[in-house]
């Protein structure tokens, strides 16, 4: 029967698992906060050619500090407490998910893009919060269920108003299908995996697009 750890060990290892959960909840809030790019636009405050601006200058300030980061060694806590151990020496995941949810937001209409950027700010922190897996491991049935649903949830208020029940349903449900398969079936180039952040959108948003432009 194996020796019972000492207590402060046991100690050490359930503060790790707090802080580790911590910077998890604080990475999923992070990640949720990109829905509020497009809340300027919502509320009437710009306009989309702005969004488009506001997200641009998002980018390069992401840019910038990347740059900073792993061109010159320029590193900081925050940096240090929410990136992951694989995106300490490669371009990091935060950078990822900006470039994307821009290349989104200049290429397409409010109706198409503000769909696809709130599939990826809720569905993949849900989908993480659900269960913890590599980045190359396929994700339990129950994870891609529940994504569907909150994907489709975050787009159908957009997609409805803007094409009408029958094509807004479909388009909201063909690009949730895209989010999901993005977020649990992780493609490999060279047997790495791409990260969501650029899968999820790029799905999603193919998704979206193909229904309107075949059916409306």
């Amino acid at each position: 029967m194996p020796a019972p750890r000492p207590e402060s060990e046991s100690a050490h290892d359930s503060g790790s698992a707090g802080w580790r959960d911590r910077i998890e909840l604080e990475r999923r809030l992070v990640h949720a906060g990109g829905a509020f790019y497009v809340a300027p636009y919502l509320l009437g405050w710009i306009d989309w050619p702005e969004t488009r601006i506001l997200l641009l200058a998002g980018l390069c300030v992401v840019a910038v500090l990347e740059f900073l980061r792993l061109g010159i060694g320029c590193d900081h806590a925050i940096f240090r407490t929410l990136t992951r151990s694989y995106e300490r020496d490669n371009v990091a995941g935060y950078a990822l998910y900006q470039l994307s949810m821009t290349g989104v937001v200049v290429w397409f209409s409010p109706s198409i893009a503000i769909p696809t950027l709130w599939m990826l700010a809720f569905g993949d922190p849900v989908s993480g919060a659900l269960g913890r897996n590599a980045a190359d491991e396929y994700k339990r049935p129950a994870v891609w269920i529940i994504t569907f649903f909150v994907c489709v949830a975050v787009a159908v208020p957009i997609t409805v108003p803007a094409f009408g029940p029958t094509i807004g349903t479909l388009a909201a449900v063909v690009g949730a299908i895209g989010a999901t398969i993005a977020d649990g079936l992780p493609p490999l180039i060279r047997g790495q995996p791409v990260d969501d952040n650029l899968t999820i959108p790029l799905f999603a948003v193919t998704g979206i697009w193909s229904v309107v432009a075949v059916l409306g």
